[in-house]
């Protein structure tokens, strides 16, 4: 069976893994103390050692699409709901390092007790699709909806990807929030209770969603701009829609092309396309199948050997899916390197930093949400829970 081949390094492949900073533009990258440095051999006995010195008192979670060398010393690995899940569930765990971003920390926060601490290794590790989405911008919108006596039909979604805020939002506002295996049921549950959805804050994933799964057409669809005024929409526009989608996505599964599939197909006799329902509606429309990280994962598990595989998700989890796949052609759609750059600030020095700073006694980078935005916030995520 072919090895897999690493996509072509391109020039922002320095910034995509994480190396290098903007101190003008990125908060915490700098941290107090002293930073191992990563080139220290020493590196992974220091996080084991530190593990151990720290015992039952520490919970690591590393999520699919962190680097290897981080992903080693996880505890439990998984997608952001699934991590954030197993947070809630270690309430013995006095100490919850999470290797993910800034997001997800947020959701483990919210879900964890007091006397808990969740801490980000890296606070630069945040999410360029939760940032495309401020609650101050979220606010002008459903204002815009009031004004044109449109709100009182309109279920808000918020996907787990998204701030604090954003979910405190939806919860004040009689919604819930999803995630990319759920979204479905999700979108059922609020078209069972309002005529529209207000989609939050990843368009790609509630186009798809709303078009594969319930059949609508993409003319049931507008995109809200936060940057035009009245989102770019007429108000015919947003009286017609039923979907109205936020204009955000990822910048990783946005990269993704009709073309790739195109070429991979050319290239690949008998390819399986496997693409995350993150991508643009093109690409999931000629993939062969759609699903969650989660999803992805069963998929390779349960595919026959010898049978040839091309993935459209982040790089670092399609690397280790061809690792745990010999008898199995796995491959990266894109031919140029594809990572979350975010995701890969948390890197082994940071991860070690974090780990000797709990054992010294001092708890570093933690993330607290305030009372007020994790009470809504919860609502949304218990509703969530309690989708049918």
């Amino acid at each position: 069976m072919s090895t897999f081949i690493e996509p072509a390094p391109t020039a922002t492949a320095l910034l995509l893994l994480g190396q290098g900073s903007d101190a003008s533009s990125e908060k915490g990258v700098d941290c107090p103390g002293e930073l191992p440095a990563a080139s220290d051999p020493g590196l992974v006995a220091r996080a084991r050692a530190a593990k151990e010195a720290l015992g039952d008192r520490l919970f690591v979670l590393g999520h699919h699409y962190q680097r290897d060398e981080v992903i080693q010393f996880a505890d439990v690995t998984g997608d952001s709901f699934k991590l954030a899940q197993q947070a809630a569930a270690r309430p013995e765990a006095e100490f919850i390092v999470f290797c993910g971003v800034h997001f997800m920390a947020e959701s483990a926060d919210i879900l964890t007790g007091d006397d808990q601490a969740v801490i980000l290794p890296d606070l630069a590790a945040g999410c360029s699709m939760a940032d495309m989405a401020a609650r101050r911008q979220v606010d002008e919108c459903w204002d815009l909806l009031t004004d044109l006596g449109l709100a009182e039909d309109v279920v808000p979604i918020t996907y787990m990807n998204s701030s604090a805020d954003i979910k405190a939002f939806v919860g004040e506002h009689d919604g819930l929030v999803c995630t990319s295996s759920n979204a479905e049921r999700a979108l059922r549950w609020a078209f069972a209770r309002g005529r529209k959805v207000l989609f939050l804050p990843d368009q790609h994933l509630g186009r798809n969603t709303a078009v594969r799964d319930l059949g609508f057409d993409l003319s049931d669809c507008v995109t809200y701009n936060p940057h035009k005024p009245g989102g770019g929409l007429t108000p015919e526009e947003l009286r017609d829609a039923k979907m109205i989608l936020w204009r955000g996505h990822c910048s990783v599964h946005g990269r993704f092309t009709l073309d790739s599939v195109r070429e991979v197909r050319d290239r690949v006799p008998g390819v399986n396309v496997l693409v995350h329902p993150e991508c643009r509606h093109e690409v999931v429309a000629a993939a062969d199948m759609v699903g969650s990280t989660e999803y992805i994962i069963k998929a390779l598990d349960a595919a026959p050997a010898g049978s040839a595989w091309a993935i459209g998700t982040e790089l670092n989890l399609v690397r280790r899916l061809a690792g745990a796949h010999p008898d199995k052609q796995v491959m990266f759609l894109d031919k140029t390197i594809c990572y979350c750059s975010t995701m890969n600030r948390i890197d082994l020095p940071h991860l070690v930093w974090s780990l000797e700073e709990l054992v010294a006694g001092r708890v570093p980078h933690r993330i607290t949400v305030d009372a007020d935005t994790a009470h809504h916030a919860k609502v949304a995520l218990d509703r969530m829970l309690a989708l049918p």
